[in-house]
């Protein structure tokens, strides 16, 4: 898949030698300096898987089960919970292997895996969340038009589109990257195989990856922002023109969840792949992709849950959900 029907022999021109061996494997070193931590951590990750399959699995139920929350938004937010449900997989078990067996090696192929795919499901997460606002735009900015704009069939293009627009684009750049020679070591100052860690180690010019990075990141992540912020910016103006202050409480109170996860997740991405790299450390680098693939996963529930009494009353009636099943 990553490289596009390659031979063998394609695949192996990536690879270099370390003296005499072939780099066939890289080395997570995330958190093998932290031994006497390893339990705690261990725990820590696997508390926290476990509340975001739980969390977003529930969602996924809750919305897919309850009629009152058959509606454009908790489509979306389905598929956001879905979401984050495959990114922290791609990421977490792979991380709590390497705490349970203090072993952070990992294959050529796999790690390139590992990087296409979070950066799919990354952009996908831009997109889904553009979407959404696009979603509370049209719900709360032209409310008459809202069931003709945002159809059944215009949510199910939407999604869709959010999902697969950005898969031959992350697949490209990854084998872009896994083509370059890796001469130097293959030691990852990382957690799990991102682009800035494996381009550091990567021989040669690598100043073409870096540009594409740039783009991919200003089309995947930047312009998703700017639509977000524009479409805030029309949904805050019009809120605030509401006669009733109850009105604007409610119109502020559905929005402001999704603001709390957009802020959060743009933030730390524009950090890690468009801030320059002398402005930050490394162990930012490492808190930043700890934080966008498991902290903002692990409280999307609680956010779009608490702060949503639709959600809370659905929750309510869960049990009866459950029966009938």
């Amino acid at each position: 898949l990553l490289f596009l029907g390659k031979d063998k022999k394609e695949m192996e021109k990536g690879n270099c030698t370390m003296g005499n061996l072939t780099v066939e494997e890289f080395v997570l070193l995330g958190f093998l300096d932290l031994p006497k931590l390893r339990e705690f951590l261990f725990g820590i990750f696997l508390f926290s898987y476990m509340i975001i399959l739980a969390g977003n699995g529930l969602i996924i139920i809750i919305t897919a089960t309850d009629q009152t929350l058959h509606t454009p938004m908790y489509f979306f937010l389905r598929n956001l919970s879905f979401l984050e449900i495959c990114y922290t997989s791609v990421t977490l078990p792979r991380m709590l292997m390497s705490l349970q067996t203090q072993d952070g090696t990992i294959s050529f192929l796999s790690c390139a895996a590992q990087m296409c795919f979070l950066l799919m499901l990354g952009a996908t997460e831009c997109f889904l969340l553009a979407v959404m606002a696009y979603d509370r735009y049209v719900a709360i900015c032209n409310p008459l038009r809202y069931p003709i704009i945002m159809s059944h069939k215009a949510c199910v293009l939407l999604a869709a589109g959010s999902w697969i627009s950005d898969i031959p684009v992350q697949i490209g750049q990854t084998s872009q990257i896994f083509s370059l020679p890796f001469c130097n070591s293959n030691k990852l100052n990382h957690f799990f195989c991102d682009i800035p860690p494996v381009l550091e180690l990567a021989c040669g010019d690598t100043s073409m990856n870096q540009l594409s990075v740039y783009a991919a990141a200003l089309l995947f992540v930047t312009a998703p922002f700017l639509l977000i912020l524009v479409s805030y910016v029309k949904i805050i103006s019009t809120i605030l023109k509401l006669p009733s202050a109850t009105g604007r409480r409610k119109a502020f109170s559905t929005c402001s969840s999704h603001l709390i996860v957009v802020t959060s997740f743009f933030g730390s991405a524009i950090i890690t792949y468009l801030w320059p790299k002398s402005s930050h450390s490394v162990d930012v680098d490492k808190f930043l992709s700890l934080f966008y693939t498991t902290v903002i996963p692990l409280f999307n529930p609680m956010v779009y849950s608490l702060r949503n009494k639709e959600v809370t009353v659905a929750l309510k009636k869960y049990p009866v959900h459950w029966n009938l099943l």
